[in-house]
């Protein structure tokens, strides 16, 4: 991956490789982020940057599906906020927190880009939209088998 990149330029390559590490560790901890500093040749910090600015990378342990749920204006305008409190009674967590058995952790988002078919969350690359208590319950009930 980072050989795609020109000579001297490895630090391009910096988001995939992040995506492979928590992909293979499931969430980015310190020492991983060290570790892809060091196989790109930058300074921690430029890691820890870049991690710590995009929502789509895990600085905490998660579990098996993330549900990143938008918190914007357009989504609370179309009931977002009524159908992610059923979402959080149904999972007893709260955003930022994991059920007990690591099925399901919540995560608030800034948007998610889908503004007219909301209320909208995502799951890794899966958009979940025009969603309703209905839907969440059958979304979680296929996703917990």
């Amino acid at each position: 991956m980072i050989a795609n990149y020109p000579e001297g330029r490895q630090k391009s390559a910096l988001l995939p490789v992040l995506h492979v590490a928590q992909d293979q560790w499931g969430w980015l901890s310190s020492e991983v982020m060290d570790y892809v500093a060091g196989m790109l040749d930058i300074q921690p910090i430029e890691v820890y940057e870049v991690a710590t600015f995009y929502t789509m990378f895990h600085l905490d342990p998660v579990g098996k599906n993330v549900i990143e749920y938008c918190r914007t204006g357009p989504c609370c305008l179309m009931g977002a906020e009524d159908v992610y409190a059923h979402l959080k009674q149904k999972l007893g967590i709260q955003a930022g927190e994991t059920t007990p058995d690591g099925l399901f952790s919540l995560k608030e988002v800034e948007c998610l880009a889908a503004c007219g078919w909301g209320p909208v969350f995502q799951i890794r690359e899966k958009y979940f939209m025009d969603l309703t208590n209905e839907k969440v319950d059958s979304i979680i009930e296929e996703l917990s088998k």
